[in-house]
């Protein structure tokens, strides 16, 4: 029986320790939270009512404020840690797990300072070839619809055919699929980017233009992920699927979604320091959106929308004049 330590006790955090209890491999869970109160609240209530309300974490899930005591003897570690919080997090464990240990990114962004991806982050703080025990998960998936185990299907990446098999076997279950593939430099950025441009799709909407606006800018986030991706060496094909395009439609335009509800809120008139101060959930985009531009610069690839959302986030940009701005683009074929 294998052990698993779950490293982050946000929502998607603990929706993947309820949906894992359900699996078809048997296995032990460990459930690792950096705040005490959520520590406390999971311990004693079994309900993450910070982040996850309404949904009881099964018993057979142990909780911890202890790194350590959740990394020991871990064979899977499965991170769902917010990306600016990562490297130090990694960095921790380097003295904490086993030689033969695997770990598994959850985290859909990228880091704001490197500009790195996250499996990139785990390679470089643990000293070791990241082709042989990273795997990357990604996809549609928003943890409430987890966690209340509608049917949902994800992406697991990695280099290694065999990490990515067993993997595959040990966290799916009935109502959590899992499918793989290899490509896990395409996999990671779309996962980052479509938060992004989840941004801009809740402006629209924030905005009132309508489902004409947001289906068009749905549409070319799409080509700037997959122009991005392609360049960097993923393959134009993952952005066709689950963790593409899949994941662009759940998270640009599902209610639950936190950087769609972000865009809203700018496209409506208030202020991003406002906006993100009413919550302790992280929206992804808004760290990424730096960082995807500067990947974008590097690589020599156009990104018109993620251009005009991060002159939002950073610069101040008046949300209607961004999109006034991509409307009067230079004329082109698609």
């Amino acid at each position: 029986m294998k052990k698993i330590a779950i490293i982050g006790g946000g929502s998607w955090g603990t929706a993947l320790a309820i949906a894992l209890t359900r699996s078809s491999s048997a296995h032990r869970l460990t459930l690792w939270a950096h705040s005490l109160d959520v520590v406390e609240i999971l311990s004693a209530r079994r309900v993450n009512e910070i982040y996850l309300s309404g949904f009881e974490l099964p018993a057979e899930v142990e909780v911890t404020g202890g790194l350590g005591k959740a990394l020991a003897e871990a064979d899977i570690v499965l991170g769902v840690m917010p990306s600016a919080h990562a490297r130090e997090l990694y960095r921790a464990m380097r003295t904490l797990v086993g030689p033969a240990a695997i770990f598994v990114s959850a985290t859909k962004g990228l880091e704001p300072d490197s500009h790195a991806r996250i499996s990139e982050v785990i390679s470089h703080e643990l000293g070791f070839d990241s082709s042989s025990r990273i795997a990357v998960l990604s996809g549609p998936s928003f943890a409430l619809e987890v966690a209340a185990g509608q049917p949902t299907a994800v992406v697991l990446a990695s280099a290694d055919a065999k990490l990515a098999a067993d993997v595959q076997e040990e966290f799916s279950g009935p109502r959590f699929r899992l499918y793989t593939n290899d490509d896990v430099t395409g996999t990671e950025i779309a996962g980052a980017v479509k938060n992004v441009i989840a941004i801009a799709a809740g402006i629209c909407t924030g905005l009132d233009l309508g489902t004409n606006t947001v289906a068009a800018l749905v549409t070319r986030g799409l080509a700037e992920m997959t122009r991005l991706a392609v360049a960097l060496g993923g393959r134009r094909e993952t952005l066709s699927g689950l963790a593409g395009v899949g994941d662009l439609i759940l998270t640009a335009t599902g209610e639950l979604s936190r950087n769609r509800s972000v865009g809203v809120e700018l496209g409506k008139g208030r202020e991003l320091n406002e906006i993100l101060g009413s919550t302790r959930r992280v929206a992804e985009g808004v760290g990424s959106a730096a960082a995807t531009l500067e990947l974008a610069r590097r690589a020599h690839v156009e990104m018109p929308i993620t251009e005009q959302v991060h002159a939002v986030l950073t610069a101040g940009r008046v949300t209607r004049d961004a999109i006034r701005e991509l409307m009067e683009r230079r004329l082109k074929q698609e």
